[in-house]
């Protein structure tokens, strides 16, 4: 440890005292003035600044959410770093220049004279806190990084980046802070962000990014400070278009809903893809084979045929009365029409709200030529006209997503007529129902369903379109729920997350650039991230010898973690006393527990807890200090983390999928949830390819 380059202009603290005095001044006097500006926004009359109520309304939540964002959260460190600059930033970099010296924070925090006591870790200046380095040491003569007990600052670290007499060296801050213990939701890495992540988080808004990475690559953390990150550079934009993080489950989003929040970022939407379409309710399930054909792309076009199937060529012309005259259109002129917006490949409901207005536009013409002289008012009339209507009606009926795709799930030369080319025989009937449903309400509607009706219902009519979507553990989803999600995001950008190796469904992706396609995103730049910062050594290297057999050709993760964690297998006799003897061993030690296990041994296990009084909490619940236990069927444990992890029965877990290879990869995600320790029981045979 060694002293600050020069002494802390912004410390109130006398000359004389050590730095770390020094620096816990510092952080003192920047809670008050946190602690002010929060004061500041509360005092704030508006009594006399809005119009109506509606005004007021709107100004009193941005008021609110203002105030929750400038909450002080005592065990969250206000600043993780110091940078001590050469030269101002943005000055020319000539012998001599004044430095600067910034501290590197969640975020802006400034005095009663606006000048900052900390910077946000977004901000350009911040950047070389990420990026700075020995062989590039970007203008800094000095990174300071701080170490924190609960909420009081208690060491420091410095690293002298313009000396060159100094060998770089690992920052013991930075593996204390990634190896420290975590109780609950899944907390930011602002302190932790390494460069390779950090180009990613700061990539522009227009284009869209696919990043491949192993368990405990950060992914699902890079993902989120992106989100971050762009509402800090493009907040207006946003503001306008909004934002949205997809997640694969309830529980995942529960994890991870903290982070944004502890950022000060409040209003980007979460949700699953299931959220998103869920346009009827869902009652029922598809067998693998079945969700396998009705997730294919190939769906789209079967949809698109069935849906334009309902309209019909004009067999009359029309005759529009007005006043004393007869207007007829004929009946070739309607065909004209009708041909006309079925090659401007627009949305089913534009096309059928433009036909009237066709139709009506061909009468003005013949008003104009007969001398007459119409205006926009006379065309919206004609097309309201009852023989215009009624011949819309027949040529171009209404459709409604949610019945048109129980037609064709229902019946069967409903679906063979506009399936023919695209599905065989045997996809027909894996798709359609043994019992057609009598209704839309009382169809027993699979999650399959409802990615079909969504994709009819953007047929009819366009989806509305967000500024940037985040797409985490986006390897399990099929083509047409790739399709979903991209409509949410056709004007705007996105972020897809996922590794191609923990791909756990029938469906899951083979490659990024399929994937990026189906989701109308096919120039995204794909990363990939290979460095772990979570999963130590020992158990990254266990779980990578199921890679060749999972995920042929991927990159295994390379733990960067000096600590090699503790990991261990144990045979078992059969029953549960091994497990619960792992987990009380473990719950001695600091930090989370999860107990994994295939989905059909949860009940089984639930009880053998209760009984051994051991407290435990599902996924998605909130672990407290006495209950540091959470039970997870291996169906819900991909994204969460747990400082030590007890993994009962792989074989068991292999065996609860439909196909081996599928078994293999959930295994993969169970074996790579720990963060500090594993520990393996088992009372049958591993699975061979473990051995």
């Amino acid at each position: 440890m060694s002293t600050p380059a020069h002494d802390d202009p912004l410390s109130d603290a006398p000359l004389s005292a050590d730095p770390l005095s020094r620096e816990r001044s510092h952080l003192a006097a920047s809670r008050s003035a946190l602690r002010a500006m929060r004061e500041d926004v509360e005092s704030l009359d508006i009594a006399d600044v809005t119009a109506n109520w509606v005004n007021a309304a709107v100004l009193e939540k941005q008021i609110e959410d203002r105030i929750k964002a400038l909450a002080d959260l005592s065990e969250t460190p206000l600043f993780f770093g110091r940078l001590d600059y050469l030269h101002a930033p943005g000055a020319e970099q000539a012998e001599g220049g004044e430095g600067e010296l910034f501290y590197v924070g969640r975020r802006h925090v400034h005095d009663t004279d606006g000048d900052p006591m900390v910077v946000d870790w977004r901000a350009p200046v911040s950047q070389p806190f990420y990026r700075a380095s020995k062989k590039d040491p970007q203008d800094i003569s000095l990174r300071r990084r701080f170490g924190y007990t609960g909420g009081d600052l208690t060491a420091y670290e410095d690293e002298h980046l313009s000396d060159p007499a100094e060998a770089a060296v690992t920052s013991k801050l930075l593996q204390q802070e990634i190896e420290r213990p975590r109780v609950g939701p899944m907390r930011d890495i602002v302190a932790t962000i390494q460069p390779e992540q950090d180009e990613i988080v700061r990539a522009g808004l227009s284009g869209s990014v696919c990043v491949q990475g192993g368990p405990g690559t950060g992914k699902t953390a890079v993902g989120l400070h992106r989100v971050a990150y762009l509402l800090y550079a493009h907040r207006e934009r946003l503001a306008r278009t909004g934002t949205l993080v997809i997640g694969p489950n309830r529980s995942f989003l529960h994890y991870i809903e903290q982070v944004l929040p502890a950022l000060g970022e409040l209003a980007v939407r979460q949700a699953t893809v299931d959220d998103l379409v869920a346009h009827v309710e869902v009652r029922g399930a598809d067998e693998a084979a079945t969700a396998v054909v009705k997730g294919d792309a190939r769906m789209a076009e079967v949809l698109r045929r069935a849906l334009y199937s309902h309209v019909a060529m004009p067999t009359e012309g029309i005759v529009v009365v007005r006043g004393s005259r007869r207007w007829r259109v004929p009946v070739y002129e309607l065909e004209e029409i009708v041909r006309e917006l079925l090659a401007r490949d627009i949305r089913y409901g534009a096309a059928r709200e433009a036909l009237p207005q066709r139709i009506a536009h061909a009468v003005l013409v013949q008003m104009e030529r007969a001398g007459e002289a119409p205006d926009d008012r006379v065309q919206n009339t004609v097309a309201r006209n009852a023989a215009v209507k009624a011949a819309v009606k027949a040529v171009w009926p209404q459709v409604d997503p949610a019945k048109l795709v129980l037609r064709l799930l229902s019946d069967a030369d409903f679906l063979a007529e506009h399936a023919e080319g695209v599905l065989d025989a045997d996809e027909q009937k894996a798709v359609l129902w043994v019992r057609p449903a009598r209704s839309v309400k009382s169809a027993r509607w699979s999650p399959a369903d409802t990615v079909l009706i969504d994709e009819a219902t953007d047929l009819v009519e366009r989806t509305h379109s967000l500024g940037h979507v985040v797409l985490d553990e986006a390897q399990d989803l099929s083509p047409m729920q790739y399709r979903a999600v991209g409509r949410r995001c056709t004007t705007g950008s996105a972020t897809v997350l996922g590794d191609l190796a923990q791909g756990t469904t029938p469906w899951a992706t083979r490659s990024w650039s399929e994937a990026l396609s189906h989701l109308g995103k096919g120039e995204a730049v794909v990363e990939e991230l290979t460095a772990g910062f979570r999963v130590p050594t020992d158990v990254i290297a266990y779980a990578s010898r199921l890679l060749p057999h999972i995920a042929p050709g991927l990159t295994p993760v390379a733990s960067i973690r000096e600590n090699p964690g503790f990991f261990e297998i144990r045979a078992a006799d059969a029953g549960t006393a091994g497990v619960l003897a792992a987990c009380r061993e473990l719950l001695e030690r600091e930090g989370s527990v999860g107990l994994i296990a295939a989905d059909a041994r949860v009940p089984e296990l639930a009880a053998a807890l209760e009984a051994a009084g051991i407290g435990h909490v599902g996924p998605g619940e909130e672990n407290t200090p006495a209950v540091r236990l959470t039970l997870v069927p291996a169906s819900l444990a991909k994204g969460l983390e747990y400082d030590y992890v007890v993994l009962d029965e792989p074989r068991a877990v292999v065996d609860g999928e439909p196909d081996e290879r599928t078994g293999l990869r959930r295994l993969y995600v169970a074996l790579t949830r720990a963060v500090s320790g594993l520990v393996v029981t088992h009372a049958t045979g591993l699975p061979p390819q473990l051995d």
